[in-house]
């Protein structure tokens, strides 16, 4: 263990698989803990592969280079005779012979036109002429390159199912290093840092840091070290998305998470729906621990973080939006992606006439976004619509406030019915009425709370109904908050508490 250490002091290693800013759990977490005590050190994903450090309070936190080279499968380096004999080999020299012939043509159009009497060389036009026929001859090709691409992009056809069904069949819960190689270039890039670093205690978020947490365990009981370690199971795996559009994306996370959960020493998760479902699914002996992901808007900066100017102003949401106090305006703020409904908001706007709605996401110029954008141009509205980037998470609350609904319009997903997400506990903290779809848990919290109204997910007219009906009495809505005790429980400071004290349970039966 590293000399920086105090005497007595744990050292805790936190793993994530992103770049933890935007990821206001782990931050979280890290800081609080290290404020409890613990020596903690936050592994990230570096997104330019290059490593970055900072703090979070008395937290570390290190990004590593994360380069993934194993995502490519065996077929994509390969030619395919059959299905497409003319197209180029899956080395990018596609793309080089389109460049070339461009650069080709636009010489010998300068050449034409060089000539002062106005008459072509007949060689030039020879050459003009050849260039547009390896021009079409070098699309046939691209098009068939495309083509082969596409058709295995799914992994869905008879020869990636048997591959699927026969390692599967003779590997069982190994079967993930055939479906998803890519997971080891997370242990790649991780384990050597983590074994450096020689933690008490690793804290691993979601699935895919979960082998690697395991590996490390196994490693340092190998050299007689004993290593705790936390899961902490953000999603129900099963009923998750998947990230990448192929068959075994899902299957072999599974297969992944099913192979180390028996190494984790206690689980946590965000909702106790979820906990019963993790030890049903996984026979665990000790049902998860739940640690809310409630704001924590007393973590405001007092040391540098990268990216992040610390003497910035609070955010002011209706600044950002440039609309005065009267202006009605609806925010979500979270991740972006059809599944979590945002475009029903822009679709509503032609009916709300002087409505705004300001979308603070964790992308702004990915396809989803953009569609979003384009959509809001051609119903007329973009003017009231507000594309806005995340701010740190300690001006989240602040931020929120501004506004005069928060707004949930997920769709029904397993994941989606089972958790209060994040931005349920901002909304809440900020003192917004709310406007939610009809998943099980949060709708059932709002109608019992009566902090919002509840509308069918994916419904134009029930939204507008729910909206309409907020915006004409919101001291109702907001009248919920003045209740005793609503929003004790949901504040970081309780959910430190059951993290620090799952980390003391573990510790001292070291």
């Amino acid at each position: 263990m590293s000399s920086d250490v105090a005497p007595g002091q744990r050292r805790i290693v936190m793993l994530v698989d992103n770049s933890v800013n935007g990821d206001s759990r782990v931050q979280k977490e890290a800081r609080s803990a290290a404020e409890a005590g613990w020596d903690v050190t936050l592994l990230g994903k570096s997104p330019d592969n290059k490593e970055h450090t900072w703090t979070l309070g008395p937290a570390k936190v290190r990004l590593l280079r994360t380069p993934f080279l194993l995502g490519k499968r065996p077929h994509e380096f390969r030619r395919r005779w059959l299905m497409a004999p003319l197209a180029y080999p899956q080395t990018g020299v596609a793309e080089n012979r389109v460049q070339q012939v461009k650069a080709w043509k636009a010489d010998l159009s300068m050449s034409r036109l060089a000539e002062p009497d106005g008459t072509r060389r007949p060689s030039v036009e020879a050459q003009w002429h050849a260039a547009r026929a390896l021009g079409r001859w070098v699309a046939i090709r691209q098009r068939q390159t495309r083509k082969a691409a596409r058709a295995r992009k799914k992994l869905d056809t008879p020869s990636d199912k048997f591959y699927a069904w026969f390692w599967s069949t003779v590997q069982g819960e190994g079967a993930w290093r055939k479906l998803e190689p890519q997971l080891w270039d997370w242990e790649l890039a991780y384990g050597p840092v983590i074994d450096e670093l020689a933690p008490d205690l690793i804290h691993a978020n979601d699935f895919r840091m979960l082998g690697v947490g395991a590996r490390a365990k196994m490693r340092a009981k190998a050299d007689g070290r004993d290593i705790k370690l936390v899961w902490d199971a953000h999603e129900f795996l099963p009923g998750v998305r998947p990230w990448t559009d192929n068959l075994r994306w899902r299957a072999a996370h599974i297969l992944h998470e099913k192979e180390y959960v028996p190494y984790a020493d206690a689980a946590i998760t965000v909702s106790d729906d979820l906990a019963g479902m993790l030890q049903e699914t996984h026979g665990l002996k000790e049902r998860p621990r739940v640690v809310l992901n409630t704001p924590a808007v007393e973590h405001a900066p007092h040391e540098l973080i990268e990216g992040v100017d610390v003497d910035a102003p609070a955010a002011d949401l209706r600044a950002m939006c440039e609309v005065g106090p009267d202006v009605p305006l609806l925010v979500y703020s979270g991740a972006a992606a059809p599944q979590r409904g945002l475009a029903i908001m822009i679709e509503a706007l032609p009916q709300q006439p002087g409505v705004h709605v300001a979308l603070v996401t964790n992308n702004q110029t990915g396809g989803f976004m953009t569609g979003l954008r384009k959509r809001a141009g051609e119903l007329g509205v973009l003017d009231r619509v507000h594309f806005l980037p995340y701010v740190p998470h300690w001006q989240v609350v602040p931020m929120l406030s501004g506004a005069d609904v928060g707004v949930i319009p997920i769709h029904h997903w397993p994941n989606h019915e089972i958790a209060l997400i994040t931005k349920f506990f901002e909304y809440s903290h900020a003192r917004l009425p709310l406007v939610v779809s009809d998943v099980r848990t949060m709708s059932a919290t709002v109608r019992a709370t009566g902090q919002g109204e509840v509308f069918k997910a994916e419904d134009l007219d029930d939204y507008l109904r729910a909206v309409q009906a907020v915006l004409d009495d919101p001291d109702r809505y907001r009248a919920a908050y003045d209740k005793p005790g609503l929003l004790d429980g949901w504040t970081w400071e309780a959910q430190a508490n059951v993290l620090n004290s799952v980390y003391r349970e573990l510790l001292d039966q070291a």
